[in-house]
């Protein structure tokens, strides 16, 4: 097989200076904690080869939009094709290639930082040990656009901070992807993120457990251990969370009285919403209009 580690047809690639890492990456708060050490993009990468018995002292994601490929990291092998990515943490093994007959096009970024780590550490629990898919969004490649454009503008210390700032939402964009993706473009099977649009139209009312388990055809058990797996709260609470945030808007910006309030979100007893506003904001709902006008 030809083999080939660039030079492909419009192919697009910034790797930054070492010496301007060390002396402004580094030594910028702002870009420190995570940045960008090479970015690129390989359209149709017939060829494409790259192996590192030993690893390198960057993470690398290559996020793959058209054609197939292959990867091993740490002697586990994967296919890429469509929507799919993977992501190769420091020091692992690894190699890569293109298929012969149906060329990848690819996005990839080598990155390094403090909290490169946990990232990368969010990145693996969300795939299937390297690889994982997400579904096309033309904001993700207008994202990783806004990002080389800067970097391709220099180097000052705006650009790098900016670029490097930019990056986590890049990197936030595969960790979550359903939130990426924006409420109208979730799975509509997604139990959970169904019931929660549920619990927004419904504020006004009361919800059962039950009730909110029936809308998505689930039976409360499975559902609320479902729930909590995924947003860390109980139905409930979270309903309840949502209340108040819909309690912080009216207090902010309307007139409406605490009582009236308190009946806008179906709860009866003002202080009871009174008490359960303090316990969730820190404040009464008085400190917390009060602060409008500060």
């Amino acid at each position: 097989m030809q083999k080939k580690k660039e030079g492909f047809a419009g192919q697009r690639s910034i790797v930054l200076p070492r010496k301007i890492l060390a002396g402004v990456c580094q030594a910028n708060p702002l870009a420190e904690r995570l940045y960008i050490t090479d970015i690129g993009y390989y359209p149709k990468a017939r060829y494409h080869y790259r192996q590192r018995v030993h690893g390198i002292d960057q993470h690398i994601l290559i996020y793959c939009v058209e054609g197939h490929g292959r990867t091993e990291v740490d002697g586990k092998k994967y296919e890429l094709g469509p929507g799919s990515f993977v992501i190769i943490p420091a020091g692992d093994a690894h190699r890569y290639s293109s298929d012969e007959e149906n060329a990848w096009t690819i996005y990839w970024v080598h990155f390094k930082g403090s909290d490169a780590g946990a990232l990368v550490a969010g990145l693996l629990e969300k795939t299937h040990r390297h690889l994982g898919s997400v579904a096309f969004q033309p904001k993700r490649i207008v994202l990783f656009e806004d990002i080389y454009g800067c970097l391709e503008r220099g180097y000052g210390n705006d650009n790098l901070a900016y670029a490097n700032i930019c990056l986590y939402h890049y990197l936030a964009s595969y960790i979550y992807p359903d939130k990426f993706d924006g409420p109208g473009d979730r799975k509509r099977g997604d139990a959970v993120e169904g019931s929660i649009s549920y619990m927004q139209q419904h504020l006004d009312r009361l919800l059962s457990l039950g009730e909110v388990a029936s809308a998505v055809n689930f039976s409360a058990s499975h559902y609320s251990a479902l729930f909590r797996k995924k947003t860390g709260f109980s139905p409930m609470e979270y309903f309840n969370q949502l209340k108040m945030q819909k309690a912080c808007q009216y207090l902010l910006y309307t007139e409406l009285r605490v009582q009236e309030i308190a009946d806008q979100l179906g709860i009866a007893d003002p202080f009871y919403f009174s008490r359960m506003f303090s316990k969730l904001m820190g404040m009464s709902p008085h400190q917390y209009r009060v602060r409008k006008h500060l």
